[in-house]
């Protein structure tokens, strides 16, 4: 067990309250020793569990930083190990450069599939990539009377002088929101409606959240129409959705790169027309057969690997997941590759982007903090993960085109 004895008696006592259960956890966080508090609960786990705890203690992060912002009764940290693949040749409107890319997984041939398919698109050039759209988006849910109540209320959102009113109450709430868009849609007599905003570097969830609940008490004000929830699925938010897809969220990014026949053949061991079937028989066609909201072989391990190394939230992975992957042959002969994002959730500033370990690989991409002008460092970062998700996709295919998946996973992934 953990020993007390350097423990003051004060730290005991508190200690003693919690195994006890006379004090909870969360009551902790009130002392002025953040690290302590988060010691004690660890000790009482401890003492509650009966064996030590080894390793989730052991961190560099600011504690103060975290539990102000990230993490309630924080006991430890969880640490994942990092790699770094490239480098990757971008040519962005924001990202113009060759960039190293971290990597957070425990998953055994990820980086090193990266890392080729960044050699691959280095070599043909680089990876051109744009940013289509950057919205982030809240959805509430009112119930009106009837049908004709629906209609009206419908009908008032999307009047012009309305939709100013609404712009101008949620600028009241954030010095860097601003909405952009009001869309309802109507079923029975439920109308959901979808706030737009552009949150510049923010990924902006809480921003849009308190901006549109200022916006609901307007609504409620002049139309007299109560919200039955602020969000009603149709934002959607962590949840795979036509309605992103279609609509986009967070960033939509479209990267790109053409491949001479003679790179693919020496550095992917396959044929190019080899991996435009292989790509047409599993993304495309064996995804449909699913019913599959995504059209890809693995965008979500790339795009899980960076956010988490990146401190951004790794379930909006949900949302990256529906990339759309293509592979076409030239009249050339070399292979044109591309991979649409509709929806990537992002920010390079609050969330987890201020943990030390986070910060530093934001810095390694050039993105940490704000950008100038605001919010290109987002895009920046957006169309960087965008290239990194192409060179996971060539990887893969060229891997699953020559045959060599199931050895390299045998060679590395053990």
């Amino acid at each position: 067990m953990t020993s007390r004895m350097d423990l003051n008696r004060e730290k005991k006592e508190l200690l003693e309250g919690v195994i006890s259960g006379e004090i909870s956890y969360h009551k902790l966080d009130g002392l002025t020793d953040k690290e302590t508090a988060v010691m004690l609960r660890r000790l009482s786990l401890e003492e509650s569990s009966g064996f030590n705890f080894d390793h989730i203690q052991n961190f560099s992060i600011d504690v103060e930083n975290a539990t102000k912002k990230n993490i309630e009764n924080m006991i430890g940290v969880i640490q994942i190990p990092l790699g770094v693949a490239g480098p990757l040749k971008v040519n962005g409107e924001f990202a113009s450069d060759e960039f190293r890319l971290p990597l957070a997984t425990t998953e055994g041939a990820l980086v090193a599939s990266v890392n080729r398919g960044c050699s691959v698109i280095t070599k043909s050039g680089g990876s051109n990539v744009r940013v289509f759209q950057d919205v982030m988006t809240r959805a509430p849910v009112f119930r009106l009377e009837n049908v004709i109540k629906a209609k009206e209320f419908a009908d008032w959102v999307q009047d012009p002088e309305v939709f100013s009113r609404m712009k101008a109450k949620a600028s009241e709430t954030t010095r860097f929101g601003e909405l952009l868009d009001v869309k309802p849609f109507v079923t029975g007599n439920s109308v959901y409606v979808r706030f737009s905003y552009d949150t510049k570097d923010a990924m902006g969830m809480n921003m849009v959240t308190i901006a549109t609940d200022a916006v609901l008490s307007l609504i409620k004000d002049e139309f007299g129409a109560i919200p039955v929830s602020l969000s009603g699925n149709m934002c959607t938010d962590k949840k795979p959705s036509a309605i992103n897809n279609i609509l986009g969220r967070g960033k939509t990014v479209v990267a790109d790169v053409t491949i001479p026949a003679e790179l693919v053949e020496k550095r992917l061991k396959c044929k190019p027309e080899t991996m435009v079937e292989v790509n047409y028989r599993k993304n495309l066609l064996g995804s449909a057969r699913a019913g599959s909201l995504g059209y890809n072989a693995h965008a979500a391990n790339i795009i899980a690997a960076m956010y988490i190394a990146c401190g951004q939230d790794p379930a909006h992975v949900v949302e990256g997941s529906s990339t759309i992957t293509t592979m076409e042959l030239t009249k050339y002969g070399d292979i044109y590759c591309s991979v649409t994002i509709p929806a990537m959730p992002l920010g390079t500033v609050g969330g987890g982007t201020n943990l030390g370990t986070q910060h530093e690989c934001l810095r390694l991409l050039g993105v940490n903090g704000s950008g100038t002008p605001p919010g290109s460092n987002a895009k920046k970062l957006a169309e960087i993960i965008a290239c990194a998700v192409l060179a996971g996709e060539i990887s893969l295919i060229g891997a699953q085109a020559a045959g060599h998946l199931a050895r390299a996973h045998a060679e590395l992934g053990r």
